[in-house]
Protein backbone atom coordinates (compact mmCIF):
# COMPACT_ATOMS: atom_id res chain seq x y z
CA UNK A 1 0.00 0.00 0.00
CA UNK A 2 0.99 3.51 -0.73
CA UNK A 3 -0.66 6.88 0.37
CA UNK A 4 0.10 9.82 -1.32
CA UNK A 5 -0.84 13.33 0.50
CA UNK A 6 -2.94 15.57 -2.08
CA UNK A 7 -2.36 19.50 -2.23
CA UNK A 8 -6.47 19.63 -1.18
CA UNK A 9 -6.25 17.66 1.59
CA UNK A 10 -7.52 14.28 0.03
CA UNK A 11 -4.66 11.60 -0.78
CA UNK A 12 -4.58 8.80 -3.18
CA UNK A 13 -4.65 5.21 -1.78
CA UNK A 14 -2.39 3.18 -4.63
CA UNK A 15 -2.34 -0.74 -5.04
CA UNK A 16 -0.90 -2.48 -7.67
CA UNK A 17 -4.25 -2.23 -10.08
CA UNK A 18 -5.82 1.15 -9.19
CA UNK A 19 -5.83 4.39 -7.58
CA UNK A 20 -8.65 5.91 -5.59
CA UNK A 21 -8.87 9.38 -4.58
CA UNK A 22 -10.56 10.23 -0.81
CA UNK A 23 -11.56 13.89 -0.01
CA UNK A 24 -10.41 13.39 3.52
CA UNK A 25 -6.95 14.29 5.36
CA UNK A 26 -6.34 10.81 6.01
CA UNK A 27 -7.21 7.33 5.16
CA UNK A 28 -7.33 4.54 7.30
CA UNK A 29 -7.13 0.78 6.33
CA UNK A 30 -8.80 -1.63 8.31
CA UNK A 31 -8.27 -5.47 8.10
CA UNK A 32 -10.53 -8.78 9.53
CA UNK A 33 -8.34 -11.14 10.30
CA UNK A 34 -9.08 -14.67 11.31
CA UNK A 35 -7.02 -17.22 12.62
CA UNK A 36 -7.73 -20.92 12.60
CA UNK A 37 -7.24 -23.70 15.18
CA UNK A 38 -3.77 -24.48 14.95
CA UNK A 39 -2.87 -20.72 14.95
CA UNK A 40 -4.06 -20.63 18.44
CA UNK A 41 -3.23 -23.93 19.29
CA UNK A 42 -0.82 -23.12 22.28
CA UNK A 43 0.69 -20.07 23.96
CA UNK A 44 3.87 -19.95 21.16
CA UNK A 45 1.07 -20.02 18.67
CA UNK A 46 -0.51 -17.13 20.64
CA UNK A 47 2.62 -15.38 20.69
CA UNK A 48 3.19 -15.56 16.79
CA UNK A 49 -0.34 -14.71 16.31
CA UNK A 50 -0.29 -11.42 18.69
CA UNK A 51 3.40 -10.40 16.59
CA UNK A 52 1.18 -10.28 13.62
CA UNK A 53 -1.97 -8.72 14.79
CA UNK A 54 0.76 -5.56 16.50
CA UNK A 55 2.63 -5.43 13.04
CA UNK A 56 -0.16 -3.24 11.21
CA UNK A 57 -1.94 -0.94 13.01
CA UNK A 58 -4.55 -2.09 10.27
CA UNK A 59 -5.29 -5.34 11.87
CA UNK A 60 -8.22 -3.92 14.34
CA UNK A 61 -10.59 -7.20 14.00
CA UNK A 62 -9.69 -10.61 14.87
CA UNK A 63 -11.59 -13.62 14.36
CA UNK A 64 -10.43 -16.84 16.58
CA UNK A 65 -11.11 -20.32 16.39
CA UNK A 66 -10.55 -22.84 19.35
CA UNK A 67 -7.25 -24.03 20.22
CA UNK A 68 -6.71 -26.83 17.51
CA UNK A 69 -3.99 -29.80 17.73
CA UNK A 70 -0.64 -28.81 18.78
CA UNK A 71 0.97 -32.20 17.69
CA UNK A 72 -0.14 -35.11 15.53
CA UNK A 73 -1.85 -37.28 18.03
CA UNK A 74 -3.18 -34.33 20.04
CA UNK A 75 -7.16 -33.63 20.25
CA UNK A 76 -8.78 -29.92 18.94
CA UNK A 77 -10.44 -28.77 21.51
CA UNK A 78 -13.72 -28.89 19.96
CA UNK A 79 -13.89 -32.62 19.65
CA UNK A 80 -12.81 -32.71 23.36
CA UNK A 81 -15.99 -30.65 23.74
CA UNK A 82 -18.24 -33.26 21.27
CA UNK A 83 -17.08 -35.93 23.56
CA UNK A 84 -18.43 -34.41 27.00
CA UNK A 85 -21.32 -33.78 25.19
CA UNK A 86 -21.25 -37.47 24.17
CA UNK A 87 -20.82 -38.48 27.49
CA UNK A 88 -23.75 -36.79 29.09
CA UNK A 89 -25.68 -38.64 26.38
CA UNK A 90 -24.39 -42.13 27.51
CA UNK A 91 -25.33 -40.95 31.20
CA UNK A 92 -20.98 -41.08 32.19
CA UNK A 93 -19.40 -38.45 34.71
CA UNK A 94 -17.63 -35.53 32.31
CA UNK A 95 -15.44 -34.51 35.49
CA UNK A 96 -12.07 -36.14 34.00
CA UNK A 97 -13.15 -35.38 30.43
CA UNK A 98 -13.79 -31.56 31.27
CA UNK A 99 -10.96 -31.35 33.50
CA UNK A 100 -8.61 -31.83 30.15
CA UNK A 101 -10.30 -29.05 28.65
CA UNK A 102 -9.50 -26.72 31.93
CA UNK A 103 -5.76 -27.75 32.23
CA UNK A 104 -5.57 -26.69 28.25
CA UNK A 105 -6.94 -23.42 28.49
CA UNK A 106 -5.14 -23.08 32.21
CA UNK A 107 -1.82 -23.83 30.32
CA UNK A 108 -2.59 -20.82 27.48
CA UNK A 109 -3.09 -18.57 30.23
CA UNK A 110 -0.22 -19.39 32.71
CA UNK A 111 2.70 -19.65 29.26
CA UNK A 112 1.30 -16.28 28.82
CA UNK A 113 1.48 -14.98 31.83
CA UNK A 114 -1.39 -13.30 32.17
CA UNK A 115 -3.39 -12.41 35.10
CA UNK A 116 -6.67 -13.90 33.84
CA UNK A 117 -9.43 -16.01 35.94
CA UNK A 118 -11.93 -18.32 33.56
CA UNK A 119 -12.88 -20.50 36.59
CA UNK A 120 -16.51 -19.09 36.70
CA UNK A 121 -16.61 -19.85 32.59
CA UNK A 122 -15.78 -23.54 32.92
CA UNK A 123 -18.15 -23.59 36.16
CA UNK A 124 -21.15 -22.57 34.03
CA UNK A 125 -19.93 -24.31 30.82
CA UNK A 126 -19.83 -27.75 32.23
CA UNK A 127 -23.27 -27.08 34.35
CA UNK A 128 -24.98 -26.76 31.25
CA UNK A 129 -23.47 -29.76 29.74
CA UNK A 130 -24.46 -31.70 32.81
CA UNK A 131 -28.12 -30.25 32.44
CA UNK A 132 -28.19 -31.41 28.31
CA UNK A 133 -27.47 -28.12 26.94
CA UNK A 134 -27.45 -28.18 23.30
CA UNK A 135 -24.87 -29.92 21.08
CA UNK A 136 -24.52 -26.75 19.13
CA UNK A 137 -24.23 -24.40 21.79
CA UNK A 138 -21.15 -27.17 23.82
CA UNK A 139 -19.11 -27.21 20.69
CA UNK A 140 -18.91 -23.08 20.16
CA UNK A 141 -17.62 -22.88 23.77
CA UNK A 142 -14.28 -23.50 21.91
CA UNK A 143 -14.30 -20.41 20.18
CA UNK A 144 -15.60 -18.19 22.98
CA UNK A 145 -13.15 -19.06 25.82
CA UNK A 146 -10.36 -19.38 23.61
CA UNK A 147 -10.99 -15.40 22.28
CA UNK A 148 -11.75 -14.17 25.57
CA UNK A 149 -7.75 -15.19 26.09
CA UNK A 150 -6.95 -13.81 23.01
CA UNK A 151 -8.67 -10.28 24.44
CA UNK A 152 -6.89 -10.07 27.36
CA UNK A 153 -3.49 -10.86 25.90
CA UNK A 154 -3.98 -8.18 22.67
CA UNK A 155 -5.76 -5.84 25.18
CA UNK A 156 -8.84 -5.72 22.60
CA UNK A 157 -12.62 -5.89 23.25
CA UNK A 158 -14.11 -9.28 23.35
CA UNK A 159 -17.58 -8.81 21.38
CA UNK A 160 -19.53 -12.12 21.85
CA UNK A 161 -20.22 -13.49 17.89
CA UNK A 162 -24.10 -14.23 19.56
CA UNK A 163 -24.38 -10.73 20.09
CA UNK A 164 -24.81 -9.77 16.23
CA UNK A 165 -24.95 -12.85 14.04
CA UNK A 166 -28.04 -14.03 13.86
CA UNK A 167 -29.78 -17.24 12.01
CA UNK A 168 -33.59 -17.82 10.82
CA UNK A 169 -36.34 -20.35 11.98
CA UNK A 170 -34.70 -22.57 9.98
CA UNK A 171 -31.26 -22.39 10.40
CA UNK A 172 -30.03 -20.42 7.48
CA UNK A 173 -27.91 -17.28 8.06
CA UNK A 174 -29.85 -13.85 8.33
CA UNK A 175 -27.49 -12.13 6.66
CA UNK A 176 -29.04 -8.40 6.47
CA UNK A 177 -30.07 -8.44 9.77
CA UNK A 178 -26.39 -9.67 10.95
CA UNK A 179 -24.88 -7.50 9.15
CA UNK A 180 -27.18 -4.45 10.47
CA UNK A 181 -26.84 -5.56 13.58
CA UNK A 182 -23.19 -6.50 13.71
CA UNK A 183 -22.39 -3.34 12.30
CA UNK A 184 -23.70 -1.19 15.00
CA UNK A 185 -22.04 -3.46 17.69
CA UNK A 186 -18.49 -2.87 16.16
CA UNK A 187 -18.57 0.73 15.29
CA UNK A 188 -18.64 1.12 19.35
CA UNK A 189 -15.38 -1.15 19.36
CA UNK A 190 -12.11 0.32 17.66
CA UNK A 191 -10.05 -3.00 18.33
CA UNK A 192 -11.92 -6.45 19.21
CA UNK A 193 -11.72 -10.18 19.40
CA UNK A 194 -15.18 -12.20 17.83
CA UNK A 195 -15.17 -15.79 18.13
CA UNK A 196 -15.62 -17.64 14.74
CA UNK A 197 -18.67 -20.57 14.25
CA UNK A 198 -21.39 -19.64 16.05
CA UNK A 199 -24.75 -17.35 15.93
CA UNK A 200 -27.61 -17.20 17.59
CA UNK A 201 -31.35 -18.65 16.79
CA UNK A 202 -34.29 -15.95 17.10
CA UNK A 203 -35.26 -18.82 20.42
CA UNK A 204 -31.57 -17.25 21.84
CA UNK A 205 -29.89 -20.66 21.73
CA UNK A 206 -26.68 -21.46 20.06
CA UNK A 207 -26.26 -22.21 16.58
CA UNK A 208 -22.77 -23.41 15.07
CA UNK A 209 -21.87 -23.10 11.24
CA UNK A 210 -20.56 -26.48 9.91
CA UNK A 211 -16.80 -27.45 10.96
CA UNK A 212 -14.44 -24.58 9.51
CA UNK A 213 -17.18 -22.10 10.04
CA UNK A 214 -14.75 -19.47 11.64
CA UNK A 215 -13.91 -18.34 7.88
CA UNK A 216 -17.44 -17.78 7.18
CA UNK A 217 -18.00 -15.08 10.35
CA UNK A 218 -14.34 -13.92 9.56
CA UNK A 219 -15.90 -12.78 6.09
CA UNK A 220 -19.19 -11.88 8.03
CA UNK A 221 -17.39 -9.32 10.17
CA UNK A 222 -15.05 -7.96 7.04
CA UNK A 223 -18.78 -7.20 5.77
CA UNK A 224 -20.35 -5.49 8.46
CA UNK A 225 -17.00 -3.04 8.79
CA UNK A 226 -16.44 -2.64 5.50
CA UNK A 227 -12.81 -3.81 5.74
CA UNK A 228 -10.29 -3.04 3.01
CA UNK A 229 -8.76 -7.30 3.40
CA UNK A 230 -9.90 -10.17 5.08
CA UNK A 231 -6.81 -12.09 6.15
CA UNK A 232 -7.58 -15.30 6.38
CA UNK A 233 -4.54 -16.71 8.69
CA UNK A 234 -4.03 -20.62 8.34
CA UNK A 235 -0.96 -23.04 8.75
CA UNK A 236 -0.22 -23.09 4.56
CA UNK A 237 1.42 -20.46 2.60
CA UNK A 238 -1.88 -20.16 0.59
CA UNK A 239 -3.95 -22.51 -1.36
CA UNK A 240 -2.11 -25.05 -3.31
CA UNK A 241 -2.23 -25.92 -7.40
CA UNK A 242 -3.32 -29.46 -6.37
CA UNK A 243 -2.97 -31.34 -3.07
CA UNK A 244 -0.08 -31.97 -1.47
CA UNK A 245 -1.10 -35.49 -0.74
CA UNK A 246 -1.57 -36.39 -4.47
CA UNK A 247 0.83 -34.36 -6.37
CA UNK A 248 4.68 -33.65 -5.20
CA UNK A 249 5.23 -30.11 -4.07
CA UNK A 250 2.75 -28.08 -5.44
CA UNK A 251 2.94 -24.61 -6.76
CA UNK A 252 1.18 -21.72 -4.18
CA UNK A 253 -1.90 -20.28 -6.62
CA UNK A 254 -0.85 -16.12 -6.29
CA UNK A 255 -3.76 -14.70 -7.14
CA UNK A 256 -7.72 -16.37 -7.49
CA UNK A 257 -11.29 -15.27 -8.47
CA UNK A 258 -13.98 -15.82 -6.04
CA UNK A 259 -15.54 -18.28 -9.00
CA UNK A 260 -12.71 -20.04 -9.25
CA UNK A 261 -12.26 -20.50 -5.70
CA UNK A 262 -16.20 -21.98 -5.38
CA UNK A 263 -15.31 -24.34 -8.20
CA UNK A 264 -11.96 -25.79 -6.61
CA UNK A 265 -13.26 -25.50 -2.72
CA UNK A 266 -16.43 -26.90 -3.83
CA UNK A 267 -14.31 -29.64 -5.60
CA UNK A 268 -12.56 -30.72 -2.40
CA UNK A 269 -9.97 -28.18 -1.91
CA UNK A 270 -10.35 -27.54 2.15
CA UNK A 271 -8.05 -24.43 3.09
CA UNK A 272 -10.92 -22.21 3.37
CA UNK A 273 -14.41 -23.19 3.93
CA UNK A 274 -16.16 -22.74 0.43
CA UNK A 275 -19.38 -20.40 1.89
CA UNK A 276 -16.65 -18.21 3.48
CA UNK A 277 -16.62 -16.09 0.26
CA UNK A 278 -20.15 -15.30 0.14
CA UNK A 279 -20.37 -12.57 2.52
CA UNK A 280 -17.31 -10.19 1.15
CA UNK A 281 -17.91 -11.02 -2.59
CA UNK A 282 -21.00 -8.95 -2.45
CA UNK A 283 -18.71 -6.05 -1.46
CA UNK A 284 -15.64 -7.26 -3.72
CA UNK A 285 -13.43 -7.47 -0.55
CA UNK A 286 -10.61 -9.66 -1.07
CA UNK A 287 -8.96 -12.94 0.65
CA UNK A 288 -5.88 -13.20 1.73
CA UNK A 289 -4.81 -16.67 2.94
CA UNK A 290 -1.74 -16.06 4.77
CA UNK A 291 0.24 -18.73 6.76
CA UNK A 292 0.84 -18.01 10.41
CA UNK A 293 4.09 -19.47 10.77
CA UNK A 294 5.44 -17.99 7.65
CA UNK A 295 4.12 -14.18 8.14
CA UNK A 296 6.47 -13.65 5.48
CA UNK A 297 5.23 -15.35 2.60
CA UNK A 298 2.49 -13.14 0.83
CA UNK A 299 0.19 -15.89 0.52
CA UNK A 300 -3.02 -16.15 -2.08
CA UNK A 301 -5.28 -13.04 -2.97
CA UNK A 302 -8.62 -14.30 -3.65
CA UNK A 303 -10.76 -11.73 -5.79
CA UNK A 304 -13.44 -10.48 -7.72
CA UNK A 305 -11.79 -10.71 -10.96
CA UNK A 306 -8.64 -10.59 -12.83
CA UNK A 307 -7.84 -9.91 -16.37
CA UNK A 308 -7.88 -12.98 -17.63
CA UNK A 309 -5.30 -11.59 -20.23
CA UNK A 310 -3.06 -11.60 -17.50
CA UNK A 311 -2.40 -15.19 -15.88
CA UNK A 312 0.92 -17.37 -15.31
CA UNK A 313 -0.51 -20.60 -16.08
CA UNK A 314 -3.26 -21.65 -18.38
CA UNK A 315 -5.38 -23.22 -15.31
CA UNK A 316 -5.04 -21.84 -12.09
CA UNK A 317 -6.03 -25.61 -9.55
CA UNK A 318 -6.94 -28.87 -9.62
CA UNK A 319 -9.01 -30.76 -7.48
CA UNK A 320 -10.92 -33.87 -6.61
CA UNK A 321 -13.39 -35.84 -5.02
CA UNK A 322 -14.35 -39.97 -4.80
CA UNK A 323 -17.41 -41.55 -3.66
CA UNK A 324 -19.49 -41.24 -6.87
CA UNK A 325 -21.95 -42.94 -9.16
CA UNK A 326 -23.02 -42.65 -12.67
CA UNK A 327 -26.60 -42.92 -13.48
CA UNK A 328 -26.19 -43.69 -17.36
CA UNK A 329 -29.92 -43.74 -19.00
CA UNK A 330 -30.44 -44.43 -23.14
CA UNK A 331 -33.73 -44.24 -24.50
CA UNK A 332 -34.29 -43.58 -28.34
CA UNK A 333 -35.41 -40.17 -29.37
CA UNK A 334 -34.87 -39.03 -26.02
CA UNK A 335 -33.86 -35.47 -27.10
CA UNK A 336 -37.69 -35.41 -28.72
CA UNK A 337 -39.22 -36.58 -25.70
CA UNK A 338 -40.59 -33.31 -23.83
CA UNK A 339 -40.35 -33.92 -20.27
CA UNK A 340 -38.19 -36.47 -20.03
CA UNK A 341 -35.02 -34.62 -17.90
CA UNK A 342 -37.95 -32.90 -15.46
CA UNK A 343 -38.78 -36.83 -15.22
CA UNK A 344 -35.29 -37.72 -14.25
CA UNK A 345 -35.11 -35.54 -11.35
CA UNK A 346 -38.48 -35.52 -10.37
CA UNK A 347 -36.66 -39.27 -9.39
CA UNK A 348 -34.09 -37.90 -7.76
CA UNK A 349 -36.12 -35.33 -5.79
CA UNK A 350 -38.71 -38.32 -4.56
CA UNK A 351 -35.29 -39.87 -3.35
CA UNK A 352 -34.23 -36.83 -1.64
CA UNK A 353 -31.25 -36.87 -3.59
CA UNK A 354 -29.27 -33.89 -5.10
CA UNK A 355 -27.35 -34.74 -8.43
CA UNK A 356 -23.50 -33.08 -9.25
CA UNK A 357 -23.55 -32.80 -13.26
CA UNK A 358 -26.14 -34.09 -16.05
CA UNK A 359 -23.61 -34.65 -18.62
CA UNK A 360 -26.07 -35.74 -22.27
CA UNK A 361 -25.97 -36.77 -25.75
CA UNK A 362 -28.93 -37.27 -28.61
CA UNK A 363 -29.96 -40.23 -26.89
CA UNK A 364 -28.39 -40.51 -23.60
CA UNK A 365 -28.15 -38.54 -20.69
CA UNK A 366 -26.13 -39.26 -17.69
CA UNK A 367 -26.47 -38.10 -13.62
CA UNK A 368 -23.33 -38.01 -11.58
CA UNK A 369 -24.80 -38.60 -7.85
CA UNK A 370 -22.70 -38.44 -4.43
CA UNK A 371 -22.50 -42.62 -3.62
CA UNK A 372 -23.21 -41.39 0.51
CA UNK A 373 -26.66 -40.50 -1.15
CA UNK A 374 -27.41 -42.69 -3.84
CA UNK A 375 -26.08 -46.07 -2.59
CA UNK A 376 -28.72 -47.03 0.38
CA UNK A 377 -31.61 -46.39 -2.55
CA UNK A 378 -30.10 -46.97 -5.60
CA UNK A 379 -32.21 -50.06 -6.12
CA UNK A 380 -35.59 -48.34 -5.79
CA UNK A 381 -34.24 -45.21 -7.15
CA UNK A 382 -33.28 -47.00 -10.12
CA UNK A 383 -36.83 -48.72 -10.42
CA UNK A 384 -38.44 -44.89 -9.78
CA UNK A 385 -36.26 -43.97 -12.99
CA UNK A 386 -37.16 -46.72 -15.12
CA UNK A 387 -41.10 -46.21 -14.28
CA UNK A 388 -40.87 -43.03 -15.14
CA UNK A 389 -38.95 -42.42 -18.29
CA UNK A 390 -39.34 -45.93 -19.57
CA UNK A 391 -35.75 -45.75 -20.62
CA UNK A 392 -34.40 -48.48 -22.95
CA UNK A 393 -31.09 -49.40 -20.82
CA UNK A 394 -30.17 -47.91 -17.36
CA UNK A 395 -26.55 -48.72 -16.42
CA UNK A 396 -24.71 -47.39 -12.92
CA UNK A 397 -21.10 -47.15 -12.60
CA UNK A 398 -19.46 -46.75 -9.12
CA UNK A 399 -16.38 -46.17 -7.86
CA UNK A 400 -16.35 -42.80 -9.50
CA UNK A 401 -13.83 -39.89 -8.94
CA UNK A 402 -14.47 -36.69 -10.27
CA UNK A 403 -11.43 -34.09 -10.83
CA UNK A 404 -12.20 -30.47 -11.74
CA UNK A 405 -9.49 -28.28 -13.60
CA UNK A 406 -10.36 -25.02 -12.84
CA UNK A 407 -8.75 -21.54 -14.54
CA UNK A 408 -9.83 -18.11 -15.79
CA UNK A 409 -7.54 -18.57 -18.60
CA UNK A 410 -8.84 -21.38 -20.10
CA UNK A 411 -11.52 -19.81 -22.36
CA UNK A 412 -8.90 -17.77 -23.68
CA UNK A 413 -6.55 -20.46 -24.72
CA UNK A 414 -7.03 -23.21 -27.87
CA UNK A 415 -6.45 -26.26 -27.14
CA UNK A 416 -6.76 -26.62 -23.82
CA UNK A 417 -9.05 -29.15 -23.21
CA UNK A 418 -7.41 -31.42 -25.56
CA UNK A 419 -4.33 -30.98 -23.38
CA UNK A 420 -6.39 -31.95 -20.39
CA UNK A 421 -7.69 -35.14 -22.31
CA UNK A 422 -4.17 -36.01 -23.72
CA UNK A 423 -2.82 -36.10 -20.56
CA UNK A 424 -4.98 -38.16 -19.14
CA UNK A 425 -5.06 -40.70 -22.02
CA UNK A 426 -1.29 -40.49 -22.10
CA UNK A 427 -1.24 -42.28 -18.73
CA UNK A 428 -3.24 -44.66 -19.52
CA UNK A 429 -6.91 -43.70 -17.82
CA UNK A 430 -9.68 -44.21 -18.81
CA UNK A 431 -12.15 -41.21 -18.85
CA UNK A 432 -15.91 -41.86 -18.04
CA UNK A 433 -17.35 -39.11 -17.93
CA UNK A 434 -16.89 -35.20 -19.30
CA UNK A 435 -18.37 -32.19 -18.19
CA UNK A 436 -17.47 -28.38 -18.94
CA UNK A 437 -19.66 -25.48 -17.65
CA UNK A 438 -20.74 -22.84 -19.85
CA UNK A 439 -18.19 -20.25 -18.55
CA UNK A 440 -15.43 -22.59 -20.11
CA UNK A 441 -14.32 -21.84 -16.24
CA UNK A 442 -13.88 -25.60 -15.52
CA UNK A 443 -13.70 -28.59 -16.95
CA UNK A 444 -14.65 -31.91 -15.10
CA UNK A 445 -13.85 -35.71 -15.92
CA UNK A 446 -15.11 -38.48 -14.19
CA UNK A 447 -12.16 -41.40 -13.79
CA UNK A 448 -12.16 -45.02 -12.00
CA UNK A 449 -11.01 -43.98 -8.15
CA UNK A 450 -8.15 -46.06 -8.89
CA UNK A 451 -7.15 -43.66 -11.03
CA UNK A 452 -7.61 -40.72 -9.22
CA UNK A 453 -4.03 -39.83 -8.31
CA UNK A 454 -2.42 -40.40 -11.43
CA UNK A 455 -4.95 -38.29 -13.04
CA UNK A 456 -3.99 -35.45 -10.74
CA UNK A 457 -0.54 -35.66 -11.47
CA UNK A 458 -0.92 -36.29 -15.18
CA UNK A 459 -2.85 -32.87 -15.20
CA UNK A 460 -0.49 -30.70 -13.33
CA UNK A 461 2.37 -31.61 -14.86
CA UNK A 462 0.93 -31.55 -18.34
CA UNK A 463 0.34 -27.46 -17.09
CA UNK A 464 2.32 -26.83 -14.71
CA UNK A 465 5.90 -28.75 -14.73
Amino acid sequence: MLIIPKNNGSISYVTLENTIIFDKGYLEMVKVVKFGGSSLADAEQFKKVAEIIKSEDSRRYVVASAPGKRYDDDIKVTDMLYSCYKLVKENKDIDEAFKLIEDRYNGIIKDLGLDFWLQPEFDRIKNAIVHHAGRDYIASRGEYLNSMILAKYLGYDFVDAEEGIFFTENGVLDTEKTNEELTKILKEHTHAVVPGFYGVMPNGTIKTFSRGGSDITGSIVARAIGADIYENWTDVSGMLMADPRCVKNPKVINTITYAELRELAYMGATVMHEDAIFPVREKGIPINIRNTNKPEDAGTMIVSKVDSNKVDTVITGIAGKKGFSVISIEKSMMNAEIGFGRKVLEALENHKICFEHLPSGIDTMSVVVNDNDFLPVKETLIADIQRKTKADNISVYNGIALVAVVGRGMAGVKGTAGRVFGAIGNAGINIRMIDQGSSELNIIVGVAEDDYVKTLEAIYNEFVK
